[in-house]
């Protein structure tokens, strides 16, 4: 999307974060989150010195419109070089490129990081974030059937990797 910009986030981005963030929790699938969390979880994102752990925002016309992370994949010490990914745009933006552009970045980060697997997991069905995933080199590596309770019935999950070296 023109006139978007990547960048790492800083403290002033974090109300938008969860404002983004939020929505999907009280609205949709792609979290699993009953309540949206407090400042103190987006803060403790943002602080993370963790080898591989980044979180990134897309602005355009100085607001957030979008964000990405990457996290601890499980905190087991053999797994230091597997994060697990999300990302989450405001609807405004949603089908633009703007989540191309934070994953682009973001799995630049990580290579130069030396992480070796990067994972992310998709609420189903969700055609959207699939595409996304599939666009940025990801395979889908299998479906965790009914694994999450929201909105009044079960959730599968599919889990999508993709190897970085």
């Amino acid at each position: 999307m023109e006139g978007v910009t990547v960048r790492s986030a800083d403290p002033a981005d974090l109300p938008r974060i969860a404002a983004i963030y939020d929505e999907q929790v009280r609205t949709a699938i792609s979290t699993f989150d009953l309540e949206p969390p407090p400042l103190s979880y987006w803060e403790a994102r943002l602080s993370s010195t963790a080898h591989g752990d980044h979180l990134l925002v897309a602005t355009a016309d100085d607001e957030v419109v979008g964000y990405a992370y990457s996290s601890t994949y499980r905190p087991r010490p053999a797994y230091n070089r597997t994060r697990e990914v999300s990302v989450y745009l405001d609807a405004s933006v949603r089908g633009r490129g703007v989540g191309r552009a934070l994953y682009d970045e973001l799995l630049t980060r990580l290579r130069a990081d030396g992480m070796h697997q990067v994972l992310a997991v998709i609420a189903l069905p969700n055609d959207a974030s699939e595409a996304l995933h599939r666009a940025c080199g990801f395979s889908r590596l299998g479906v965790l059937p009914e694994v999450g309770w929201k909105f009044d019935r079960w959730i599968d999950t599919a889990l999508w990797g993709l190897t970085l070296e």
